[in-house]
């Protein structure tokens, strides 16, 4: 099925955000999950206005905060082949640790790290 309405392997929900620090949140993106920078729109004054990269099957969108749009504290779950290696991963990139990896009352061993752009990444493996 092709589709006008959006570009082609977008898919239709895409998490939008604004950070401290946008240059720093895309290095760390592809130091823990292997993220690919698929577009960049810098400000002169070397912030970024807009950008985009694409984790495994996702997309996400992020810009600097700045006057009428500061940054937001928010929380993304990411699922990965192996939870340990990226909460490593995510530690060695400047990553404050939230959770250690750990399996719960659900099928996912799962941990999270805050990036040093405020955003807390929640890195799960479904075992069961």
């Amino acid at each position: 099925m092709t589709t006008t309405h959006k570009p082609a392997g977008y898919s239709t929900v895409s998490p939008y955000l604004i950070v401290n620090g946008a240059e720093r949140t895309i290095a760390f993106l592809t130091t823990v999950f292997g993220a690919r920078e698929l577009r960049r729109f810098p400000d002169p004054d070397g912030t970024i206005r807009h950008a985009e990269v694409r984790v495994d099957d996702s997309v996400l969108m992020l810009t600097d905060g700045g006057p009428g749009y500061p940054p937001v504290p928010c929380h993304v779950h990411v699922y990965v082949p192996d939870v340990d290696a990226a909460y490593q991963r995510a530690l060695a990139a400047g990553g404050e640790s939230v959770q250690p990896p750990t399996k719960k009352d659900d099928a996912d061993r799962r941990g999270g790290v805050r990036d040093p752009g405020g955003t807390t990444w929640w890195i799960g493996t479904k075992v069961e």
